[in-house]
């Protein structure tokens, strides 16, 4: 979230990757420049700092100046199951990996059916890798468990964005694909989501539209650290990677 949580992502993310010996590091950063959208040069500042891919959602299109980058070897995606024919792509596949991008219908925008894309998708793909990782980023938690239980055994991990808001619900599900309902937020600690509290408030309290600048002050950090089987694209495990003010 903004110019806050990139530079919580430089400062962390390099210490955690060596840490937990990682091998890929997925982040959505549609709200990466000014709180909404992504530009080349916060695409570059996440991928210097450790990131490998960038997700995205209802904010890719935001920021114009992204959109050519989106049919570039940049390795940032946008939802697979936009219209046919828009700039970018929703997938990639990095060594043995393979990282998908859905978005949801349920309060959002209009867009194809991702239950079904991802069928189509799955059916298109030989070969497949054996693991597969699902940016879900979708308001309704029904929608995003609703998705990983559709996607039990044939993708290795659904994780849901959108929110901000960090979930406790960590879970393998019975044919070992890994969940959680949504990462969090990597951005300004003491806000609402991100932004300025004080700007959220008088929205709320004057129901005038007012602008919502990213809020300053200390950060956090939102994650989930998923060890997959690289044969059976199994999860063995999934668990929360956080910190904040006051956390050590």
């Amino acid at each position: 979230m903004g110019k806050p949580g990139r530079d919580v992502v430089r400062s962390l993310l390099p210490r955690l990757r060596d840490e937990h010996r990682v091998d890929l590091v997925i982040a959505n950063g549609e709200n990466t420049a000014g709180g909404r959208g992504l530009t080349e040069k916060t695409a570059h500042e996440l991928f210097e700092s450790g990131v490998d891919v960038l997700t995205s959602g209802n904010h890719i299109w935001d920021t114009k100046e992204i959109i050519p980058f989106l049919d570039s070897d940049l390795p940032i995606l946008r939802p697979l199951n936009y219209p046919e024919g828009l700039p970018g792509r929703g997938y990639l596949i990095t060594g043995e990996i393979m990282v998908v991008n859905l978005m949801g219908r349920t309060f959002m925008a209009s867009v194809d059916c991702p239950f079904r894309k991802m069928d189509a998708f799955l059916a298109s793909i030989h070969p497949k890798p054996s693991t597969i990782l699902v940016d879900f980023h979708c308001e309704a938690t029904s929608e995003k468990m609703a998705m990983a239980w559709y996607l039990d055994g044939r993708v290795s991990a659904v994780v849901g964005t959108h929110t901000h808001v960090a979930t406790a619900d960590t879970r393998i599900f019975p044919q070992g694909t890994g969940y959680v309902t949504d990462l969090g937020m990597t951005g300004p600690y003491y806000s609402v989501i991100g932004s300025d509290k004080e700007a959220v408030l008088k929205r709320f309290l004057t129901q005038i539209p007012v602008a919502l600048p990213v809020a300053t002050g200390p950060s956090q950090f939102n994650s989930v650290l998923i060890d997959i089987d690289a044969m059976t694209g199994r999860t063995r495990s999934i668990v929360r990677v956080d910190t904040h003010p006051g956390k050590e």
